[in-house]
């Protein structure tokens, strides 16, 4: 059995935390496929449904796989507690769900995934939660949409796929002096490249699907908080509403955690590597990518960052058919909206994962049909410019 040591550095916790071995002595950790458990007696059911004593229950809230995932991920982010979720935008949802009520407001950066700006503007205003939308980086901006009501800001960081950076210090700041909460998507970075709760923020939501799984295998998603807002209101989302992780999923994620630090680190040293040479490219008008000195907020991602992350995104001259003549020439990448792959994926945002914004969102938000987004993969950087150059020279 290994018992968590607050002095483990993140390599170790995100091999050794979360697993309670079972008298059969394994190494590995199980996978407990199991929709029920059995207790000893009436009174020690009684005991768990009503919360007096702890153990498991019914897995669509309680399972040991999916918790071995929980303590493991909250351990690596630095919270007290993580909820388990069944892909990434459900742990958006149960966050909201959660933690807002009817006439609560919440703010917004206007770079984030598409499906999460949905989210927002179609649904939760059907519960009475109102949405305000500012710049990422503009902390005044920021500053000028709270009210009075305004409960929550949101901002995702490094973006989805213009990869702009919002100071979490400075927002967490800002949330703390108006009594909100700042919730953080760090599914860009992990916490193998940036911990955000140690930044000040409330809440950390990740989509598991992408890096923490890290070979495109399953879907999941997690909150990572204190042990009340998430350990209590989120969780209680889960267990009434039930987007539930599914035990096989948390054990594909129990395994990619792993090897995460080390994957993200080459992860971002081939991103790098590509986005310097695709800013030498006659036909690309510009690179978004924090590794390189003209990005905005290039010195912020050194502070705030061990290092840029995997995802490169850059304008081609020719608008959309341009684009998409490039995204077609290639041989090699994976033409797919997913990303933290060990494959490479190539994207055209303004048709895929923005493609259900209006196009004056998209325009708002600095999505242009000219702009690819790729997630660099761990395949050889050479042969990924290779694979690129194709397209591109044929503009």
């Amino acid at each position: 059995m290994n018992e968590f040591d607050p002095e483990w550095e993140l390599a170790t916790r995100a091999i050794r935390v979360g697993h309670h071995r079972t008298p059969e002595m394994e190494h590995s950790e199980p996978i407990f496929a199991t929709s029920s458990f059995v207790f000893g007696s009436a009174a020690e059911a009684a005991a768990r449904f009503a919360g007096d004593e702890p153990g498991n229950i019914y897995a669509r809230f309680t399972n040991p796989t999916v918790r071995a995932f929980e303590q493991r991920l909250a351990a690596m982010e630095g919270g007290e507690c993580c909820v388990a979720t069944a892909s990434g935008m459900a742990a958006i949802l149960a966050t909201c769900m959660g933690l807002l009520q009817q006439g609560d407001h919440l703010v917004s950066s206007r770079s984030i995934f598409g499906s999460t700006t949905v989210l927002f503007d179609k649904y939760l205003t059907r519960f009475g939660i109102q949405t305000s939308y500012v710049d990422l980086a503009d902390i005044p901006a920021w500053e000028a949409a709270i009210r009075p009501e305004t409960r929550m800001l949101f901002v995702e960081t490094p973006s989805n796929p213009l990869t702009a950076l919002g100071d979490i210090r400075a927002l967490a700041d800002l949330a703390h002096a108006h009594d909100c909460l700042l919730v953080v998507d760090n599914c860009f970075c992990t916490p193998a490249l940036q911990r955000p709760l140690a930044l000040g923020a409330d809440v950390v939501v990740h989509s598991a699907t992408k890096y923490l799984d890290g070979q495109g295998r399953a879907l999941g998603g997690a909150v990572v908080g204190d042990a009340q807002r998430v350990g209590e209101e989120v969780f209680g989302v889960l267990r009434t509403a039930g987007p539930t992780m599914s035990p096989f999923n948390a054990w594909i994620f129990l395994k990619g955690l792993e090897t995460l630090e080390l994957r993200m680190q080459a992860h971002s040293a081939a991103a790098q590597q590509l986005a310097e040479w695709l800013e030498g490219h006659p036909a690309v008008e510009r690179v978004y990518y924090p590794g390189l000195p003209s990005h905005p907020q290039h010195e912020l991602a050194k502070r705030q960052q061990k290092a840029p992350g995997g995802i490169v995104a850059f304008d081609v001259r020719g608008g959309r058919e341009a684009a998409w003549q490039v995204i077609d020439s290639t041989r090699m990448l994976s033409i797919t909206a997913n990303l933290g792959d060990t494959k490479t994926t190539i994207t055209h945002p303004a048709s895929t994962t923005h493609g259900r914004l209006s196009e004056e969102q998209r325009q708002a938000a600095g999505i242009g049909q000219g702009l690819i987004r790729v997630a660099v993969g761990l395949e050889a950087v050479k042969d990924i410019q290779k694979d690129l150059q194709r397209g591109l020279d044929a503009l």
